[in-house]
Formats: C-alpha cells, structure tokens, sequence
C-alpha cells in the first residue's frame, strides 16, 4: 500500500466518557505528524454514507472535558454484511483515507478486525467501552469515569437504605462482565455483588441476606450486573419470596452511567492511547488495538483483544465477603 497520508477516525457502538479526549488527541497528534484527519459521523454507517470532514485542531478544541461523542455513534448493522463492507471500502478510496482508527468496544473492533483483513486495510482500534472487557488492557476509556458515577448514584441510595431498612438491588451495565459491578461494590461499601463470573446460588443469596441484617438492622445494598434473565429484578423478587419480612427495592441506573464529564484518569487514559493510535500508524502497524499496561502504551493484536476474554479477578469476591461483615 501507498503511503498513508490521511486518517479517518469514527466512534462506534455505545458512547463511554473519554471518547472526546481520545478524538482530540488522534486529531492534534496526526496533524503535528503531517496527516490529515478527517472525521467520520455516525460509526460505521458514516463510513459507508460518507459522512465525513476534514478536522482541523479548532475542530477538537474544547472537547477533552465533554461526554459521549462529538462524532456521534451508532451500531451498523449493514458494514456487517460483505455489501456493506464493500461500500465502506469504495467510500475510504473515494475520500482518499488511507488508514482507519475505531474507537468502540468488542463489536466495534470486531468489525474493524474483519475489515482490515478483507481489505488489507490498516485499522488500529482504542478501547472505548464503559464495561472494561477488553482484553489486553488494564483499563478501557470510559470505565473509570462510569465507576465514580455508580459510586456517586449508590451512596445516595445508601442515604435511603438505611433510613427506611430497606434492602435495595441496584442493577448496573456490564452485560457478560462483572468488572464494574464487583469494583463499585467494593467501592460503595455494599454487601454483596452478583456478576455474570460467579454463578449465585440460594444459599449465597441468604448468606448475604444474614450479613446485611447483622451490619445494618434490615437494610443492606447489592449490586447486580444487568441480565435479560437474571437482573436485579429478579433477585429482588427472589427475597420477597424467601424473606417476606424485608422491604425491597430496584433501582436500574441505566443510560445515566455513560454521561457526565470525564475523569482525569479517563482523560489521560484516552490522550495516551490517541497517541499511541498515531504512532502506531506511523510504525506501519495495522490490525491492532492500543491497550494500556502498568501505565505503559502496548499494541494488541485484534485477534487476541477479541478472542480472549479478560480475566475477572475473583480474589475480589473474598475482599467484599470479608469487608462487608
């Protein structure tokens, strides 16, 4: 392939806070480098559409402390299909990108894996998803930011817990990971937490019963990671049923964990990894994904990031066991 002399960069799949940070930082690191950048709308289905502009460091000015995505987001379901693909590709010689950077979660980097391989087309990937399951990353872009504001939102459940003896299930994003619900139950000082690594059973479901009851009279806080089968809803019907002396409640935090102001951490994180993007391309890498180790830049290849599924530490589980006596 020629050499590259303009990069297209796009969000795609859920919005996660540090996305603004990381576009800045690809923006401002490709333009000093002598590349052009330009901006790709709405995901995958802007790639296709070609709805695109060529950033100038005005263009990003000011974003490193916004949420969400001035790119917009979207999931595409038509650049899954080998027709969407090829209009993808037609619309990248069209506009003269040479090389693509995604910023999205495991299905975003998934595409971006297929279509750089079909096309021999050079894709490096940022880890932008709010549920840190990525492998080959401590940490992905947004993750920090969205613990703090679990943290925020359940220590004022808290504040009502304990006023009404209540017992509240607070139903948190994750999906197939449990890493934000175990870490913000930790955090919040909540007794328990149910994550999809570690099947709870009924007798689990009571010890944790009992330990609330012992800490704090009838009130107790557990974080639940969402499921179509088993959420929050379902464990707290499981106590009326079980234990019908205790007042239960639900509450499902929902879409208010992926907004608000990015953190510092969030922040650096994604400015080191849009570097890193930027660099990479320069290297003349392609197919891979820029991960965030012991505070060093690393590159991952895309067949590893999403095949592998990242290791959920359950040395956790006994730290909240012990900690929530």
């Amino acid at each position: 392939m020629s050499k590259i002399k303009t990069i297209g960069i796009l969000t795609s799949g859920g919005d996660s806070p540090g996305m603004n940070a990381a576009i800045r930082a690809v923006t401002r690191t490709g333009i000093y480098n002598g590349f052009t950048i330009k901006g790709i709308y709405r995901g995958y289905d802007g790639l296709i559409n070609g709805d695109m502009k060529t950033f100038t460091t005005e263009d990003v000015s000011g974003i490193i402390t916004r949420g969400g995505t001035i790119l917009k987001t979207a999931r595409s379901k038509e650049f899954m299909t080998p027709e969407g693909m090829q209009k993808a590709y037609d619309t990248c010689q069209r506009e003269g990108v040479d090389a693509l950077i995604v910023i999205g979660g495991n299905g975003s980097l998934t595409g971006a894996w297929k279509f750089g391989m079909e096309f021999n087309f050079p894709i490096i990937g940022l880890p932008g998803t709010i549920d840190n399951d990525l492998y080959g990353t401590d940490s992905t872009i947004g993750y920090d930011t969205t613990m703090n504001t679990i943290m925020e939102c359940v220590d004022r459940i808290r504040d009502t817990a304990n006023s009404h003896e209540r017992i509240f299930f607070i139903e948190v994003m994750g999906r197939d990971a449990g890493f934000l619900a175990q870490n913000c139950a930790i955090a919040c000082g909540a007794e328990a937490a149910i994550v999809p690594e570690e099947v709870t059973n009924e007798d689990q479901l009571a010890e944790f019963m009992h330990r609330g009851i012992r800490k704090s009279k009838k009130s107790c806080i557990v974080i639940v990671s969402e499921s179509p089968k088993c959420g929050a809803f379902y464990y707290a019907d499981r106590v009326k049923n079980e234990f019908p002396g205790f007042d239960v409640r639900v509450s499902v935090l929902g879409h208010l964990q992926r907004g608000g102001t990015p953190s510092a951490r969030d922040r650096i994180l994604a400015s080191c990894m849009g570097v890193g993007a930027i660099e990479a391309i320069m290297q003349g890498q392609r197919n891979v994904m820029v991960g965030y180790r012991f505070n060093e830049v690393v590159y991952v290849p895309f067949s590893e990031c999403i095949r592998t599924d990242k290791r959920f530490d359950k040395r956790l589980i006994k730290v909240l066991d012990e900690l929530s006596i």
